[in-house]
Formats: structure tokens, C-alpha cells, sequence
């Protein structure tokens, strides 16, 4: 994969903020309230980078694709005519659905690939940094948040195809989807803590995004993206303890039926996802000194 030339930016935003600290080597042990009040601190004042390497990004995505965002329209539709293909012609027993299931796939799909783009990005962000990561001293979750930064963009871009295709099949979403910003929040929480940890394990490890890409393709089939959640049997059991279930069904819930399915699991799910950010990023500020020894 190509590298990206972040150091102009960098060293524009090392001028821009000469006066203050970049980090403090204080934030690199500890969890206590101190450490993690610098850590907050930091993440503020290191805004302005983030969002210089989010524009470096997204330009270098998209200015080297011939058709730009349309791959961010294709590949969901791609997708969504692949699983209605196979549920129509009897091949997958999707079952119910209170939609239409072009709809209720096509959304599926982008939920999903929101978190599965998002855990690839965050996973490859630190190797596509090039020599800066270990030349520039830098706050290196910045990188982590840009490349998220671009997901988030896809996911948005995406919305706009669904509701071209909420118009084709002549479905009026619940009134409670104006609360979908506060429903999706918790998935993009829960891929940001996955993806600080997977960007490590990738320094370690390069085959860590192969890895990525076939469990995620793997765990799509036991999370109910392309199908309803099930009540009984086996895998009704596997969606109770994969903590996926509720971030991907919420979403969809509060916009076509008005209501959480599982409010409880979500609940729970929400608190994890809050945690695991914290956890994950808390590590990956931890070792931000050794990764020129890894790279």
C-alpha cells in the first residue's frame, strides 16, 4: 500500500503550536485523573492537525479514483443486489422483515460497513504514516481520528443513497430518526477504541489487516446486517453475546420502526463501546514512545 505524505502538515501544525507541548511524557504511564486530564487536553489542542491530515486523506482517496465517491455508492449497492438476489431466489431464508428488504439490507450494509471500513482504516493508519511516525513528534492518535475521519465521510455519503432508495420504495422513516446521530455514536466509538489497538498490532504484525478483513467478512454473517435478529435456536444464542447485534439493529430500529428492539443490550453495548475507546486509546498513548523502535 502507498504511504502518505503527511509531513508537511505536521511540521506546519509543530510551527503553529511551537510554544506549547506536543505531549507531555507525564501522559505516558499511569491512569490516573491527571494523565488522562493531559490526555484530553492534548487530543484539543492537536484538533487543528487532525483536521489537516483528515483534508490530506480524503484528497489522496479520492483525487487518485477515477469515479471518487462513487465507489463509496457502489459498493453498498453491489452488496445489496448480491443479498436480495440470493433471497429471492430461495438461496438465503432471510425471513420477516418490516421493510422492504432492498431497504432493509441496503441500510444493514452501510451500518456494517461503517464499522468494517472504519476497523481497516484505523488498522492501516500508523504503516500508510510512513517515516513521520518515527521522524516527527507528533500526537500519533491523530492519525487514527483522520483516517476515521474518512469513514465517517463514506457513512454520510452513503445515507444519501439510502434515501434515494427509501424514495424508489416509497418508505417514510420513523420520526425518531432525527435521533440516528445519537444511536450511530456508539458504533463509531466502539471502531475508534478496536481501531487504536489494531493500528499497534499492525506495527507488530502486518498481516493484522488481512486478518481484520476476513474475520469482519466472517463475523457479518453471525450479526444481523442482511437478516432479522433471531429468536431461537443457535444463532439466536450467538447474537445475544456478540456485542455487535445492538449496534447494528439500533440504528435501524430508530429509524424504521420507531424503537430499540433490545434497549437493554444496547445500553450495555454502549457502555462497553465507551470503555473500550477509553482502554484503547489509553494504550496506544502509553507505547506512542516505542513505536519508532517498532516501525
Amino acid at each position: 500500500m502507498r504511504s502518505t505524505d503527511y509531513s508537511e502538515d505536521i511540521q506546519s501544525y509543530q510551527v503553529s503550536v511551537s510554544n506549547e507541548k506536543i505531549y507531555s511524557p507525564s501522559t505516558q504511564t499511569g491512569w490516573g485523573l491527571r494523565v488522562w486530564r493531559e490526555m484530553f487536553i492534548e487530543l484539543i489542542n492537536s484538533r487543528e492537525l487532525i483536521w489537516r491530515l483528515f483534508k490530506r486523506d480524503f484528497s489522496t482517496r479520492y483525487r487518485q479514483s477515477i469515479m471518487g465517491f462513487f465507489w463509496a455508492l457502489i459498493l453498498p449497492l453491489i452488496a445489496m443486489g448480491t443479498f436480495v438476489f440470493l433471497n429471492y431466489s430461495g438461496l438465503l431464508k432471510v425471513g420477516y422483515t418490516e421493510t422492504p428488504y432492498p431497504v432493509f439490507a441496503i441500510f444493514g450494509l452501510t451500518i456494517w460497513q461503517a464499522f468494517s471500513g472504519g476497523l481497516t482504516a484505523g488498522c492501516n493508519s500508523l504503516t500508510l504514516g510512513g517515516g513521520i511516525v518515527t521522524k516527527i513528534n507528533f500526537p500519533k492518535e491523530t492519525l487514527v481520528l483522520s483516517a476515521m475521519g474518512v469513514t465517517l465521510v463514506d457513512f454520510l455519503v452513503r445515507l444519501f443513497l439510502i434515501a434515494i432508495i427509501l424514495i424508489i420504495f416509497q418508505v417514510i422513516p420513523n420520526w425518531t430518526a432525527i435521533f440516528l446521530p445519537i444511536v450511530v455514536l456508539p458504533l463509531f466509538t466502539f471502531t475508534i477504541g478496536l481501531g487504536f489497538i489494531l493500528a499497534l498490532g499492525n506495527m507488530v504484525f502486518r498481516d493484522t489487516t488481512n486478518i481484520v478483513t476476513v474475520l469482519t467478512t466472517f463475523l457479518m454473517f453471525l450479526t444481523p446486517v442482511v437478516y432479522p435478529i433471531h429468536k431461537t435456536g443457535i444463532m439466536a444464542k450467538i447474537m445475544a453475546f456478540n456485542p455487535l447485534t445492538s449496534l447494528i439493529t439500533a440504528p435501524r430500529d430508530v429509524v424504521f420502526t420507531g424503537y430499540i428492539t433490545e434497549p437493554y443490550g444496547f445500553l450495555w453495548t454502549t457502555i462497553a463501546s465507551v470503555l473500550l475507546f477509553l482502554v484503547g486509546w489509553r494504550i496506544f498513548h502509553s507505547v506512542e514512545f516505542k513505536m519508532a523502535e517498532v516501525i
